[in-house]
């Protein structure tokens, strides 16, 4: 399944920013839901999961009580609230489908990108 990602923008450190992933034509029930960044010159990473069933989140420690996913009750969209942002935050951000949220902090060849949507936290 595609997914499309929006939200990104320019924001001042301490800001905050929603994201949305969104499956052209389908919901993302059946699916785990994972959001990635990739900062330039780093390696991609996950930094937070929602399970398929129970809509459980999972969140890397970077970004722990700072960043929020969730899933809309329709099942179309998955989101990421983004609060006080900080500047090592810039990244493009991707979301990904998986069948679960084992060891969602690493990708794999498995995972199926879209373009991505830049956020950049600077003042």
């Amino acid at each position: 399944v595609q997914l499309v990602e929006s939200g990104g923008a320019l924001v001042q450190p301490g800001g905050s920013l929603r994201l949305s992933c969104v499956a052209s034509g389908r919901t993302l029930e059946d699916y785990a839901i994972i959001w990635f960044r990739q900062a330039p010159g780093k390696e991609r990473e996950g930094v937070s999961c929602i399970s398929r069933s129970l809509s459980i989140p999972f969140y890397v420690d970077s970004v722990k009580g700072r960043f929020t996913i969730s899933r809309d009750n329709a099942k179309t969209t998955v989101y990421l609230q983004m609060n006080s942002l900080k500047p090592e935050d810039t990244a493009v951000y991707y979301c990904a489908p998986r069948r679960s949220c084992t060891q969602y902090s690493d990708t794999r060849e498995s995972d199926s990108w879209g373009q991505g949507t830049q956020v950049t936290v600077s003042s």
